[in-house]
């Protein structure tokens, strides 16, 4: 049964009412959020109770759900001064694999669903991407810029391979010589390695690889869904061995979780052939602060206070700073000295950050497609 809760829209009250709505374990199998709060911009709040008639046992397991979606753009401008690419691709909304840390929750909230669950259940495939990329690469105004698949969300979540959304653009991009960079924590990668060795084969592509801890129990906790360690450093080692320019992204840096891994990290990495690294450090807007603070509370009970003791160091105090040129690295000792410590271990491996400069001068426009018949056919 459900009841609805009128609250105001308040991030303090949205955090203090998350105890109210935990969402039993075996429901939630597999997912990586233990509750499915309201989005930011709902005026109620839904909370499952027992109403006496043992209700909620026959409430059934999470399953994922599709939604088609007509897109009437694909191409998304960026203009922060801090990201590497100034436009991006992304084949769906929500993604499967269930990172508790994803940054990209909060999107979910302007559907009028959750960043918790929901995020990781309710999910939209843009069917006609291909369709509205070509109409968009053959505009006579269309500038090439490199593109970048998969910032939001995955590209190579689970649906990819009922749906091949991001297979189809990348045929797109592969046959009008358009440079693109690929980012990803799925081996499921591997099967477009030949667009991609193509498209490198012109030095139109780069791809980076999401590593977050190399222990398969703790990435079990906090990425669901996603590849093994053990199978995104083959594919590591796959793509670079195909000539295909392939980065190790260590994503996020979590304090007193998988802080202590990153040399590792990037040894194995740079063993199986990656060329490059980068990292992030965890991030914490909207909604998120509060699902991270409930998984830590249920996974690692006795690390959590000095997690996000460690998080509001980096933060000034804060779960998180949006500051440009700051909200990726954050700032202070700790900061600092994962920043140097991550310069240290890329020069003693050899990989350089991640700079790759593709080509754009080969691009060729996809035929637009004509208004009417051409009269000499």
């Amino acid at each position: 049964m459900l009841e609805k809760i009128p609250v105001k829209k308040t991030p303090k009250q949205r955090i203090a009412t998350t105890d109210q709505l935990s969402i039993d374990g075996e429901r939630r199998r597999g997912r990586g959020a233990k509750t499915n709060l309201s989005g930011r911009f709902e005026a109620q709040v839904r909370e499952d109770f027992d109403d006496g008639w043992e209700s909620l046992d026959e409430l059934e397991p999470f399953k994922t759900h599709v939604r088609h979606e007509l897109a009437k753009t694909i191409i998304t401008k960026n203009d922060s001064p801090d990201v590497f690419f100034d436009q991006s691709i992304n084949p769906y909304r929500g993604c499967e694999h269930g990172c508790i840390y994803c940054y990209a929750r909060p999107t979910h909230c302007y559907l009028g669903l959750s960043a918790g669950i929901d995020f990781e259940t309710s999910l939209c495939a843009k069917t006609n991407a291909a369709e509205r990329l070509e109409a968009e690469l053959s505009k006579p105004r269309y500038r090439v810029k490199p593109t970048a698949l998969g910032t939001n969300t995955d590209p190579y979540q689970p649906i990819e391979k009922s749906y091949g959304v991001t297979r189809q653009i990348l045929e797109i991009l592969n046959c009008a010589n358009h440079p693109v960079s690929v980012t990803t924590k799925s081996a499921m990668i591997l099967r477009d390695i030949d667009l991609l060795a193509s498209l490198a084969s012109r030095n139109l592509v780069t791809v980076a690889i999401s590593i977050t801890t190399l222990d398969h129990r703790m990435s079990r906790k906090m990425e669901p869904r996603a590849s093994t360690p053990d199978r995104r450093l083959e594919a590591i080692a796959k793509l670079s061995e195909a000539g295909i320019p392939t980065a190790v992204l260590f994503a996020p840096v979590i304090p007193a979780i998988n802080d202590s891994e990153l040399e590792a990290v990037l040894h194995r990495a740079a063993q199986a052939g990656a060329s490059a690294a980068a990292y992030v450090m965890l991030r914490l807007p909207l909604e998120i602060s509060a699902l991270f603070q409930e998984w830590l509370e249920e996974e690692l009970p006795n690390r959590a206070k000095h997690v996000m003791s460690l998080v509001r160091d980096i933060r000034k105090g804060k779960d998180y700073i949006s500051a440009w040129y700051e909200r990726h690295t954050g700032a202070g000792p700790y900061a600092d000295l994962t920043a140097q410590r991550f310069r240290i271990a890329t020069q003693r491996l050899g990989l350089m950050e991640r700079s790759f400069v593709l080509r754009e001068d080969l691009f060729t426009p996809p035929k637009a497609p004509q208004a009417q018949l051409d009269l000499f056919k």
